[in-house]
This record gives C-alpha cells, structure tokens and sequence, in this order.
C-alpha cells in the first residue's frame, strides 16, 4: 500500500448529494437578518417568502403566467402534492431510469393504483422520450440524482401535447437549463444546487396545470397538506408567500442569502457555467483513467451535477465493498464526505459538482480518487 497521500486536500470536503455544499465563504452570520420569532403571516414574514419565490422566478426565468409556490417535505413532497392533485384525469405514463423516478411508479401505481405505463431504463441509460405517449400525463426525472444521467434537452416533448408533464427537477434546477414550455409541473428542493436547507421544497405550475386544477377533483381523499385549490379555484396565497404549513424563516433566510450569491455569480447562466466547470474535472480525469468511468452511458446525458461513476478494473474482487473502502478512505483522510453511491444504484462513488462546489476542490479530489483506488487495491482482501 503506498503511504504518501497527496499533500493537498479540498478546502471543502463536502460532495453529498444532498443536502449539498453551502455556498462558497458561507458564515452563519449571512443569517443575522432572519425574522426569528416571528409569524411568516406577519408582513416581514410575507415579505422573505415573497421574496424567495420571485428571486427564484428572476434567476430561472420562469414565466410571469407560471406559479411557484414553497411546500413542506422538499422535492418528495413536492412530487407527491403535484401527483396526488393533477393524476387520474387520464391515463399516465411513469418515465424511470433510476431510484427516485422508480420511487414515484410505486407511489402511482401501488398507492393510487392509476392506470399508468411503466417505462424504465438501467443504471447509466435513459428512456428514449421519443417512445412516450404525452397525450398522456408523464412523470419524469429530469436529472437521475441517484444515476447520474440526464434529460439532455426537452426536443421531444410536443408542445401541442394533451398531457400534462409533470418533472422532478431537484438536482437539475440552477445548475441546467429547464424549458419551461414543455414543463406543466417542475419540483426542486433548496438543498440541492442552491446548498440551502432540507424541508422545504417548491413547485412550479403551468397555466395548463392550473387548469387542470380547477377542472379536475380526484377520486380520492386529499390531505390538506396537499389541497392547492379551495372551492374548485387556485389558492393563490399559496404562491404569494401563504404556505400550506409553518415555515422556518432561519431556512428562508439562508435560501435568500444564496438566491443573493447566484446573482452575483451571473445568475443562471453563471450556476449553469461552474457545475459544467465542476463536472468536466471529472469527466476529464475518467478519460485520463481507464480504471475508473462515468456510469452515464451517453455523453449527451451526463449529469453536470450528481456525477455517478464506477470502478473498472478487473482486479478488483467485490466491487461493492471496494467502493465503500473508497468512499470510507476518503472520509477518513478528509479528503471527500458522502460519495458513496446511493443504496440503490450500482456499486461506485456519486461526486456533487452544483454551483457551489469549487473547480479547485474537484482538481484536489481527483489526486485522492487515484491515491484511494491504489490504496484500496493493495488492501483488498
């Protein structure tokens, strides 16, 4: 086993998946302004949440006739509001190619037990979207947090489609360019590309959703932590800053101080440019190696985010206890937390490269992948 690890290390270790790196230089006296104490329904309350939704709305440049709301549990209860209230009006169509998007076709067809078809692709493929039936409502993953691929662009998605698309974008939104036209339900967390905290989630409705609304009343019951319309209308507070539930205005806070960093880093286009900066660091080290790969199959969906790779060396014995050695190396050196690949998804390593991660820490992480893989290999069993 060779001793001599590299002499540099990341200044932030820090690649989980999520919740993700802060933003650069953060301090949590970038907080000192949060209304602690106070009501969300008192009017500096009103106001940060306000705020919140049309910063967001400026630097992804969502349409003025779409709204966005904040809704409690993160993307996942994003997602399940968006499923529970829209699904059922027609059939659907379940687009899977990794364990979130596997994670709704259980919630649809076990749960509400729709008639939906199944369409799912392997670890490090993707579905091809010219296959799916938008004339039915789609549910899809824009970017495989858990694989590593990606929706490359939404070309096939019709615009004059009868179906609504509905699309969970957490590890996708800042970091890629969403095109809203195709997009009647788009879902992200804070914790994501924008480093905020967990909990706390948005959803994005088109005006063909919020049709759908108003239209439609599910067979089943719908919790209130759900209900998006009273009365057979829209609740419009809810995209003003009236949330469904109590939110922390500590969480609000730190998500404005990002939204605050994303515009002075250029806005979307800037957060767009450093995780493509982020990600080719790796994609450029895994051409330099032949022991190590991109477990995205097709260049043309490589996640810019949640970099999924695997081991290919066939020296290695057990893959899956190899990459845990790596990933536990990795740690223990302080050179890289959490990138273990996830519980569901092929033995490897998942390496975050959004917006707030530094090229530097990426350059310094790729000497300890190469020192960690030998070292494990010398140590195998």
């Amino acid at each position: 086993m060779t001793d001599k690890h590299p002499a540099t290390r990341p200044a932030n270790p820090r690649f989980s998946s999520g919740p993700c790196a802060k933003i650069p230089h953060y301090t949590l006296d970038m907080l000192a302004d949060a209304p602690l104490g106070r009501s969300h329904r008192a009017k500096v309350g009103k106001e940060k949440l306000k705020a919140a939704i049309e910063t967001t709305r400026e630097i992804l440049g969502i349409p003025a006739e779409y709204k966005i709301g904040i809704v409690p549990a993160s993307d996942t209860g994003a997602v399940e509001m968006a499923m529970w209230s829209l699904l059922g009006e027609r059939k659907a169509t379940m687009v899977a190619w990794e364990s979130f998007g596997s994670g709704w076709v259980t919630d649809v067809v076990k749960q509400l037990k729709i008639d939906a078809e199944v369409k799912t692709a392997d670890y490090g493929q993707i579905v091809d979207f010219a296959e799916v039936d938008f004339d039915t409502d789609v549910v899809f993953t824009w970017n495989g947090t858990t694989s590593g691929v990606r929706v490359p662009n939404g070309d096939k998605i019709p615009a004059d489609r009868a179906g609504l698309t509905i699309c969970d974008a957490t590890s996708a939104a800042f970091a890629q360019d969403l095109p809203w036209d195709k997009l009647d339900v788009t879902t992200f967390s804070w914790q994501k590309v924008m480093g905020g905290e967990a909990a706390h989630g948005m959803i994005v409705l088109s005006p063909r959703a919020v049709e759908r609304l108003e239209s439609y009343t599910p067979a089943w019951p719908l919790p209130k932590i759900f209900r998006l319309t009273k009365g057979g209308k829209l609740i419009d507070g809810i995209f003003e800053g009236a949330t469904i539930n109590t939110p922390s205005m500590l969480a609000v806070e730190d998500y404005l101080v990002a939204l605050d960093w994303a515009k002075k880093v250029g806005g979307l286009d800037g957060l767009m440019k450093r995780a493509d900066t982020n990600a080719k660091i790796l994609w450029d080290f895994c051409d330099r190696n032949d022991w190590i790969a991109n477990l995205a199959e097709d260049d043309a969906t490589r996640s810019n985010t949640s970099v999924c790779l695997k081991f290919t060396d066939d020296r290695i014995k057990d893959p899956a206890k190899f990459a845990k050695a790596v990933a536990k190396k990795l740690e223990d050196y302080n050179a890289a937390y959490d990138v273990g690949a996830y519980r569901d998804a092929p033995a490897g390593l998942r390496v975050w490269c959004g917006a707030t991660v530094e090229a530097s820490d990426v350059e310094a992480l790729t000497l300890w992948l190469k020192w960690a893989f030998e070292a494990c290999l010398d140590e195998q069993d």
